[in-house]
């Protein structure tokens, strides 16, 4: 994507990919990793996958922007690509600082956006994103992403957070996207009150039990839209209640309009992957 907001604020979410980006003009703020971050011109913002974050302008003229979303799978085939085709390839990297200055990092960044979003030819497009996710992993990676950190009084928060996310992700992964799981069934599969449960989520994931779920359907609706589903059609199976609720929280957390979105990387999209 290629923005420039000025009112626009993004509701706290996060990505399935590892999400690169670049200010090129103003300045963003956003909460991420327990702390408040700004990001100005010619600054990179680097998000591990299930990192959350919100974001709005931290300047009069708003904050423009470039910025990647990146697939673990596809990172994980570069580095092993890079390690010379090692089995399992490294292991994945974590970044635990979502703001960095860096000059040669931005402009790898820059190299790969302006490759894939300026119809480059396929070799181009394989070696700069060889080369920008190489310079990332050089220059931002603080470690492997399973050694993620999680937050004081994580072992019993932890392990209720993350029994109240499998019940959530098996709704998703039985496509049962329009249930409704009560709170009440969601402590009682976390072993805690409904209470203990929405601080714990809160403190583990960044965000309330109802937020990671819509965030589920975000994500079923938006594969649909790439699909060549209407947006009417993802909507409906996707849980939401209607078009236009399905409408108002996919520019609240993407920042564009489903479709917006699916005019750029639908099926009918140079180099869309295919249903």
């Amino acid at each position: 994507m290629h923005a420039h907001f000025f009112s626009h604020r993004f509701h706290p979410h996060s990505h399935d990919t590892y999400s690169f980006a670049v200010t090129e003009v103003g300045a963003q703020r956003f909460r991420c990793r327990g702390a408040l971050r700004t990001s100005g011109a010619g600054m990179a913002m680097v998000f591990s996958p299930d990192d959350p974050h919100d974001g709005e302008a931290a300047a009069e003229l708003g904050y423009k922007y470039r910025i990647v979303h990146i697939g673990p799978d596809v990172v994980g085939g570069v580095l092993a690509d890079v390690a010379g085709g090692a089995d399992g390839g490294a292991a994945l990297p974590l970044f635990d600082q979502p703001v960095v200055s860096d000059p040669l990092l931005c402009r790898a960044l820059l190299r790969l956006h302006t490759a894939l979003v300026g119809g480059a030819g396929p070799l181009v497009r394989d070696e700069r994103l060889t080369a920008a996710v190489g310079a990332m992993v050089r220059r931002g990676a603080t470690g492997p992403l399973h050694a993620r950190e999680l937050p004081d009084g994580s072992g019993a928060q932890a392990r209720a957070a993350r029994r109240a996310r499998a019940l959530l992700e098996e709704a998703h992964a039985q496509e049962a996207y329009a249930a409704e799981i009560p709170a009440a069934r969601l402590a009682e599969a976390a072993g805690c009150s409904r209470f203990a449960l929405y601080r714990a989520f809160r403190a583990v994931y960044g965000m309330a039990p109802s937020d990671f779920q819509r965030q589920l359907r975000l994500r079923r609706a938006r594969g649909l839209l790439v699909a060549g589903s209407s947006a009417a059609e993802a909507a409906a199976q996707a849980g939401f209640a209607d078009q236009s609720h399905f409408h108002r929280w996919f520019v609240r957390c993407f920042g564009v309009t489903p479709g917006t979105f699916q005019r750029a990387a639908g099926p009918g999209a140079r180099g869309a992957p295919r249903p």
